[in-house]
């Protein structure tokens, strides 16, 4: 394993922490759920606390860099540092309903070498606070979850492979395309899972517990930290005409070298 480097120990000391207060207001969501008013406003609230506790870390530490986060959005730094991509609650759905599975991503993207936008992801962590799982990756040094070094599934079959997706719901996303989408990848496949939180669907896809992933419609900050862990465990992450942006959001499909190969295949022909 190779050591923390100062930016990745600072990451993570950040999510720790929202973490936590993650956890305990997760405890409260038991007794909220019977309530006339429901626990909607204090999720709200755990979200936006948790977003300005990895804030005030992160830019205490970095105070120079820029941010773009789901709740407060873009805030730019000086020009030609790193910006931070922050969900402080990625599965806010599932926090509300009690569901513990939901997580903290974090990623760092440089900024494009010739001043056009944004370049690559370099750093990303997605930390679950109720499993207390660490994934992390930093470009070229691999993979990880805490000291283990993460690898994608070897599965070369898809009717051996296990994919996870999210569904379009009101409001959200396409559900003529994804409906052909699943349509033909389904019938060819072990399993379909919806989880509800994409940074955690690449994270275990990384860690070889999914072998494949689709979703279209969403926010860099949803994926950006996910895609690094990914490619740094030996995956691929695509859009779907099989570009490779640093980060996929808008639509992403992701898997091993095989498996990716065969599920764009299908997704292709479902969308001709």
């Amino acid at each position: 394993m190779p050591a923390l480097s100062g930016l990745m120990s600072v990451m993570e000391k950040a999510a720790r922490k929202a973490g936590g207060r993650l956890r305990r207001d997760f405890g409260e969501i038991e007794h909220l759920q019977v309530s006339k008013k429901g626990p909607a406003d204090f999720v709200s609230k755990a979200d936006k606390k948790a977003e300005d506790t990895i804030f005030r870390d992160l830019e205490t530490a970095r105070p120079d860099w820029g941010f773009l986060m789901e709740e407060t959005g873009e805030i730019a730094g000086r020009d030609g540092k790193p910006r931070f991509i922050v969900d402080p609650l990625d599965g806010t759905s599932n926090f509300l309903h009690g569901i513990p599975h939901f997580a903290i991503s974090i990623a760092v993207q440089d900024p494009h070498p010739e001043g056009k936008g944004w370049g690559d992801v370099f750093a990303a962590l997605v930390y679950n606070p109720i499993t207390d799982e660490s994934f992390w990756a930093e470009k070229g040094k691999g993979a990880w979850l805490g000291n283990r070094r993460l690898r994608v599934s070897a599965r070369r079959n898809l009717n051996e492979a296990l994919i996870s997706t999210g569904v379009p719901y009101k409001g959200h996303g396409d559900i003529e395309e994804w409906s052909k989408i699943y349509s033909a990848i389904a019938p060819e496949v072990a399993g379909i899972r919806r989880f509800g939180a994409a940074s955690l669907d690449l994270a275990w896809l990384a860690a070889g517990r999914y072998d494949g992933f689709w979703e279209s419609e969403l926010s860099p900050w949803d994926t950006a930290a996910g895609c690094l862990l990914v490619r740094e465990a030996g995956g691929f992450v695509t859009d779907y005409r099989g570009r490779s942006p640093a980060i996929a959001d808008v639509q992403v499909l992701a898997g091993n070298d095989q498996l990716h190969s065969r599920l764009h295949k299908l997704l292709v022909g479902a969308l001709k």
